[in-house]
């Protein structure tokens, strides 16, 4: 078996020799990277291969690409693809297509090549690394030949690094520790859903809901505490529904009494038709790390307490943190009173689910207990993904301003009522959208971000001018200071707007929520680990919300951003990440958790 060692001891022509296999019929590629050795991890050996190709010419890229043989083509028939090829092919049975399905994806294969240019390539293993089934393959194919030429280029060559990935693991015979089983447990969740189910609350793979309270809420929670205690952990479900595992200290190791603890988790309700990883990684990764600790006998100098956060998304009451906010003392009671769309109140909800409401307040948790709350959730965008990084350290999570913005004009007959003389409310929707796109393009990328997700002309006709037009306004930015500069010129000139169209406006507030800074100290203890996993520190602001957030008006807070394939995206059932990320990124959290007070300064 080849090792790591092995690969940094050869002479650069066996290096390029023992990893032929990797990228398709492409040796320049493994030759660039051997000059970078040695390689203290698999992962700077990935990265290596990986810079490689991003310095490559676009000739070389190009040729790259076109090395790959077409999913069950002619070399497959052939029987003249690569030993690594076949293999590849033949775990999602692309070996064993009925006649339809090899036509299917001749036709597919056709269609593509001369669409792009190259050839459909797909990593048929998979996130997992045990396979696509078929129609998996086929729904990614047609999905992604309806992609524009530039942004399926990146993705081919995301999935040629993807395919080396498997690939190097199987050349060092890799295990991943951590990985399949965060994939397999997310898996098993992502089962339980509001949507579709049968009377158990078991759903589809394809539809997932989970909302605070339901049926399908409640199951995934039980699941949760179950793994929770077969992994070492004392468990409790507390007044709001949180799910708390506590993994406790080593005895005698903090001169505290009670030993103080850090604190990790994220939600495990969804949004509507959601993804599997969205909040559910964050808690899913550290259970399997407090597993490996367990079975080691190990204890850490602290409690580490795990928490599933019972709600997040605010699907089913409209408001948000519900988990965190508790935890952190920060809970509205008058929130129980809120009715969800069928007329059931929160307070009734909880105690249909055996929770006290009356005693939320009391599972707030005392600052002078914590060391802090470290949370890993998948990145919900393309940052990462473009750079081609695993991980990422996050910076701040973004503040945010939404208002709902009401605009009154005049109906109008569309033929008779000439263009000056018109009191377009829908007009003045479209220039507001477009201020909106300008004013927070001026910022630079991803440091401010203005969204108009809602817009409506109520009774609209197609004959008629709009006299009524209805918009959202969302805007975010990690400084606080840069939210509010950008809020106060959008206000302004929806005001300027609509006084030159002649247009009665009303602006309502829904949300105004403070930036939550990263505590440095935490952001570089996660960095450190990340380097010493082979990786570049790369830190990044969240445009999203995360319970994070609530955690930071009680403790400092940190974040670990993985990877989003599929472009990044996220409440979505095309969310997707791989074994492979969630392992180093639960390596790196391990590492930071051993670290944690050794490195205290």
């Amino acid at each position: 078996m080849t090792t790591l060692d092995d690969l940094n001891l050869l002479d650069t022509a066996a290096f390029v020799e023992r990893l032929s296999g990797i990228y398709e019929h492409s040796p320049w590629i493994p030759e660039r990277a051997a000059g970078r050795r040695p390689f203290a991890t698999l992962a700077a050996l990935k990265l290596a291969l990986q810079d490689a190709v991003s310095e490559a010419s676009d000739d070389e890229r190009l040729s790259l690409l076109r090395a790959h043989p077409e999913l069950a083509g002619k070399a497959a028939i052939a029987g003249s693809l690569t030993a690594e090829s076949t293999g590849e092919q033949a775990a999602s049975g692309l070996d064993r297509c009925s006649p339809a399905e090899f036509a299917a994806l001749h036709e597919l294969n056709a269609a593509y090549n001369a669409r792009f240019g190259f050839p459909f390539i797909l990593a048929v293993k998979g996130p997992t690394g045990q396979g696509l089934a078929r129609r998996d393959i086929v729904a990614t194919f047609r999905r992604r030949l309806a992609d524009g030429r530039a942004g399926e280029l990146a993705e081919a060559l995301r999935q040629v690094h993807r395919i080396a990935e498997i690939r190097l693991n199987a050349l060092l015979g890799v295990e991943l520790a951590f990985g399949p089983d965060i994939m397999a447990w997310a898996e098993e969740l992502g089962a339980i859903s509001d949507e579709n189910g049968d009377e158990s609350g078991q759903g589809t793979d394809r539809v997932l809901t989970c909302a605070y309270m339901t049926p399908a809420h409640r199951r995934t929670a039980a699941k949760l505490a179950a793994w929770m205690r077969a992994a070492g952990m004392d468990v409790h479900f507390d007044a709001v529904g949180n799910v708390v595992g506590r993994y406790a200290a080593a005895p005698g190791t903090q001169a505290d009494a009670p030993p103080r603890a850090l604190l990790t988790g994220s939600h495990y309700d969804t949004v509507r038709n959601g993804g599997k990883y969205d909040g559910r990684l964050g808690i899913l990764l550290p259970l399997a790390i407090v597993r490996h600790l367990h079975a080691r006998g190990e204890r850490l100098p602290y409690h580490l307490d795990v928490i599933g956060f019972a709600e997040e998304e605010g699907v089913r009451f409209r408001s948000t943190f519900l988990g965190s906010s508790a935890l952190a003392g920060r809970f509205d009671p008058a929130l129980l009173d809120a009715l969800d769309a069928d007329g059931t109140s929160m307070r009734a909800a909880l105690q249909e689910a055996g929770h006290d409401p009356a005693a939320i307040p009391a599972i707030a948790r005392d600052p002078a207990s914590l060391l802090g709350f470290v949370e890993v959730h998948i990145e919900q965008g393309p940052v990462l993904l473009e750079r081609g990084l695993a991980l990422g350290v996050v910076s701040a999570i973004a503040g945010s301003s939404r208002y709902l913005v009401e605009l009154d004009g005049l109906a109008g007959h569309a033929g008779t009522t000439p263009m000056h003389m018109r009191r377009d409310a829908a007009a003045a929707a479209a220039e507001i959208v477009l201020l909106v796109e300008r004013r927070c393009g001026e910022q630079g990328a991803g440091a401010l971000v203005g969204t108009v997700g809602q817009l409506a002309v109520p009774g609209g006709s197609v004959n008629v001018i709009p006299g009524r037009c209805r918009l959202s306004l969302d805007i975010r930015a990690a400084d606080d200071a840069v939210r509010l500069a950008a809020v106060g010129d959008v206000l302004d000139g929806i005001t300027a707007i609509c006084a030159r169209r002649r247009i009665d406006h009303h602006v309502e507030e829904l949300l105004q929520a403070a930036a939550a800074p990263c505590a440095p100290r935490l952001m570089d203890r996660l960095g450190e680990a990340v380097e010493r996993a082979g990786l570049p520190r790369v830190d990044l602001p969240s445009g999203a919300g995360h319970d994070a957030m609530a955690m930071a008006a009680v403790t400092d807070v940190a974040m670990l951003f993985t990877r989003c394939g599929n472009g990044g995206i996220s409440h979505n059932p095309l969310e997707t990440m791989t074994a492979d990320d969630a392992d180093v990124a639960a390596r790196v959290l391990l590492d930071f958790l051993r670290d944690f007070l050794h490195s205290d300064r």
